[in-house]
């Protein structure tokens, strides 16, 4: 695949409306719907948009550090993470997308306080700041990452089929890539409608074939690729966790 959605250009256009987009469907439920499963095992509608909330802070967090070059992390621990979720999880309907809003204010704020040398500035993922490095510039795609798939999570009707193209493109393309390198994943031959082909392992005995957008759901965990197709016939591949 050749993808390219800007490459990793610090431009918060997609971001913004796909923050839109999320608060849009997270102001039509109500405390009761707010209490459902969501498709992340274990959590319910609240967790996941506390969730997206909370990574608009702890991403306002690396682009503070990127801009200043003081480190500070997304957050402490494994642990606070949880728990701001947990806590989080329990409130009003009202409070949770008041949350999502003002978040999302904060971290365009960060993003236009940038200046342009923060956007190559190396800042560290993860707790305490534990993970791996990354540039300044790349905190917009984690975002909007973050964005497109918990909606998706959020259960009320946006799928896969609703993502922006751009987003398919270069979310298949690292997340391909990224398999690529793992020696848990099985080996599988992906033919993409429209896209050519691609290899996860060498020798796959099994094609499965697909639109892009039901590619990724599937690769992700986001689908179970009923409508997928797979030679020889029968069942699609065991994947493991994809993050």
């Amino acid at each position: 695949m050749s993808h390219d959605s800007g490459g990793d250009s610090p431009a918060a256009g997609p971001v913004t409306a796909a923050t839109e987009r999320i608060v849009a469907t997270a102001a039509t439920l109500d405390d009761a719907d707010l209490t459902a499963p969501s498709l992340c095992p274990g959590w319910t509608r609240a967790h996941v948009l506390t969730h997206v909330a909370r990574n608009a802070d702890a991403l306002s967090n690396l682009l503070a550090w990127a801009r200043t070059g003081r480190e500070n992390p997304m957050y402490p621990s494994n642990e606070a993470r949880a728990a701001d979720i947990e806590a989080g999880a329990g409130r009003s309907a009202a409070e949770i997308v008041d949350d999502l809003r003002a978040s999302a204010d904060r971290f365009v704020r960060a993003v236009m306080e940038m200046p342009d040398d923060g956007w190559e500035r190396q800042v560290r993922r993860g707790p305490a700041g534990t993970g791996d490095p990354l540039p300044g510039r790349r905190v917009l795609w984690l975002r909007l990452r973050e964005l497109e798939v918990h909606h998706v999570d959020l259960a009320t009707g946006y799928g896969p089929a609703d993502w922006p193209a751009a987003f398919v493109g270069r979310a298949l393309d690292e997340t391909v890539r990224a398999f690529g390198r793992r020696e848990d994943v099985p080996a599988v031959t992906l033919e993409i409608d429209g896209d050519g082909v691609e290899h996860l392992g060498a020798e796959a005995p099994v094609t499965v074939g697909g639109a892009p957008a039901d590619v990724l759901a599937w690769l992700i965990g986001r689908s179970d690729g009923a409508g997928l197709r797979v030679q020889p016939p029968g069942r699609l591949p065991a994947l493991p966790p994809w993050l």
